[in-house]
């Protein structure tokens, strides 16, 4: 079992290395985005499913809340936590619209969308994107594997940052790290230790 579970650890270990070689430029390129977005009082609105909609929640609570620094909370709304939206617009439009309706009635252009799919073709995530596009935000996509659909739905504008696997844990894994890179540097753009 032991050699099991270090398998795992390693497995984990080298999806990290081999995501931070290519997707440095990438994350530190939605780091700025994000900070001067905030800075300028714009907000983050953040969707997924099943473990990315927790991934999602994570990250706008660590906006609303803190990070690892006392600051002032900033705007992060996590799309999956209204039951109440989600089964109304769910039940009146269809599942693939449940996000895409709260980027339409709360969304403006100069917010972003962080958007995360571990395969890249999540019909809901994609419509959201669509949605935010339409409506002049800009766009994160968290992605693994190819990228799926939604790497080719990116304008140039818009950042991808993909997990170098193929293996949802591993892509889960390294999504987490990337949001809390984004947290630190934009607590470190915004509100640096002195």
């Amino acid at each position: 079992m032991e050699q099991r579970l270090q398998a795992q650890f390693a497995a984990s270990i080298a999806a990290k290395q081999a995501t931070q070689a290519q997707a440095l430029p990438a994350l530190a390129r939605a780091a700025q985005a994000l900070a001067s977005a905030l800075a300028d009082g714009y907000k983050v609105l953040a969707c997924g499913n099943g473990g990315s909609a927790a991934d999602a929640q994570h990250f706008a609570a660590e906006l609303t809340g803190r990070y690892e620094r006392e600051r002032p909370g900033l705007p992060g709304i996590a799309l999956s936590v209204d039951t109440s939206a989600l089964t109304a617009i769910g039940n009146d439009y269809g599942f693939d619209r449940v996000f895409a309706k709260q980027v339409d009635a709360l969304g403006r252009s100069g917010d972003w969308l962080l958007a995360i799919s571990t395969s890249g073709n999540s019909t809901n995530v994609i419509k959201a994107i669509e949605a935010a596009q339409a409506r002049g935000l800009h766009v994160i996509a968290l992605t693994g594997k190819s990228g799926g659909a939604i790497a080719k739905l990116l304008r140039t504008t818009d950042i991808e940052l993909r997990a170098v696997s193929e293996v949802t844990a591993r892509i889960q894994e390294v999504h987490i790290l990337f949001l809390h890179c984004l947290c630190d540097a934009i607590d470190e753009l915004l509100y640096p230790a002195p």
